[in-house]
């Protein structure tokens, strides 16, 4: 009976062709449902169940339903002789679209490499996704020479040595990722910007934290909870703040200035001195100022200080010695930092007097409460001094000056 059968196929070529491909089809069929039924899902299951997360991220980069595309490509190239006219094309195809699932693949693997690495870096630390990005693209080059070389028959090197009369237009082509590199490199190098580092550059009005660095870009979450995307290249070409060093050192600096009317300035008088030496924070000063009328030489008959001797104190300098000693007592300020009051420039403003010192947090709610709360203590005690804090006229001053007259 199966002797029979066999030599009515042999006399039959074109049934006999026929039968065999069906039978190649349907084995196409049974290695996809083994492959993407046993093998697929059965890498997704295992990863599912196992506690680390290491394969769940490389099972969820490298796509295992995916890769079930490979087996039965596979059976139709071993078989593709079954259509002599056509073989030559189809085993060419199959290894186009095996290279190509394997192209894919590996990237995946990269994604999952830099997926992992993150787990473990957290917020900070040098970023390797640049890097993985040149090998990614590097990587698909390989498979569009190998894909021009499965349908061209020539060989592979006969087509990079080709390269070199096409290599302005690559240049051309690959221009921003060719800059993007070098200025990957040296941002990582040279240690200049990390995720979580608060960048500000104010060319494309980014002011916020770095939440991604890859080789093209670098997103940043502005405070406005925006997104600005700045072109890593263009970061070396253009002028930026990075905080990080304020964060690392634990002070962030108060810079800020009370602005005194000028006409409010005079000289004090005996009686508002010994107003001001009530003030605990003065009462030191006051008295260093005044010890040298104390000393002998400077008493007159009947133990009367010399009029020369009396020290010329303004309103305006024990301002200033008041903050600096309300400063240098404040709790909230980092003593081990800069911390100095000082007088600036008369202006149409005024006088500024202005403070300047570090705070002991970097946490930006923190620093304005304490800044608040310090030049609001300031704002209150300077009629303590018979001092005018300077202020533009406004609508209501015109309005009650016009009454008046």
């Amino acid at each position: 009976m199966i002797q029979n059968l066999q030599t009515w196929l042999e006399n039959n070529p074109t049934v006999s062709n026929l039968l065999s491909i069906l039978g190649v089809l349907l084995l196409v069929v049974l290695s996809f449902w083994i492959a993407y039924r046993l093998l697929a899902r059965g890498l997704i299951y295992l990863a599912i169940q196992t506690e680390t997360q290491y394969d769940d991220i490389i099972v969820n980069r490298i796509k295992p339903r995916r890769m079930a595309i490979a087996a039965p490509l596979l059976v139709i190239y071993f078989y593709a002789y079954l259509v002599p006219d056509a073989q030559e094309f189809i085993q060419a195809l199959m290894l186009f679209l095996l290279l190509w699932v394997a192209v894919f693949t590996v990237n995946g693997l990269l994604d999952a490499a830099n997926d992992i690495y993150e787990l473990h870096r957290g917020s900070t630390g040098l970023a390797i996704r640049g890097y993985l990005d040149i090998i990614k693209i590097f990587n698909l080059l390989v498979g569009i020479i190998l894909s021009i070389s499965i349908f061209t028959g020539r060989s592979p090197v006969a087509l990079l040595a080709g390269l070199g009369a096409v290599t302005a237009v690559l240049l051309l082509i690959f221009r921003d990722t060719i800059l993007s590199f070098v200025a990957s490199v040296q941002i990582s190098a040279n240690d200049l910007v990390i995720e979580g580092d608060w960048l500000e550059v104010p060319e494309f009005n980014a002011d916020g934290e770095v939440i991604d660095i890859t080789l093209h870009q670098i997103k940043i979450q502005n405070w406005d909870k925006t997104i600005s995307v700045v072109p890593t290249y263009k970061l070396m070409e253009t002028s930026y703040k990075n905080w990080r060093g304020m964060s690392e050192s634990g002070g962030r600096r108060i810079k800020r200035a009370v602005y005194l009317d000028l006409h409010s300035i005079h000289f004090c008088d005996q009686p508002m001195l010994e107003r001001l030496k009530h003030l605990s924070l003065l009462q030191e000063f006051i008295e260093n100022e005044l010890e040298p009328v104390n000393q002998p030489g400077n008493q007159g008959p009947g133990q009367q200080a010399r009029a020369d001797a009396m020290p010329r104190l303004t309103n305006a300098e024990l301002f200033r010695a008041y903050v600096q000693a309300y400063i240098d007592s404040h709790d909230r300020i980092r003593h081990d930092m800069t911390v100095l009051v000082r007088q600036l420039e008369p202006g149409p403003t005024g006088l500024p007097i202005e403070v300047y010192a570090f705070t002991n947090t970097t946490d930006w709610i923190a620093y304005e409460a304490i800044q608040g709360k310090i030049f609001d203590h300031l704002l209150a005690v300077i009629p303590e001094f018979d001092l005018r804090v300077f202020q533009e006229p406004s609508g209501t001053d015109f309005e009650t000056l016009v009454k008046n007259i």
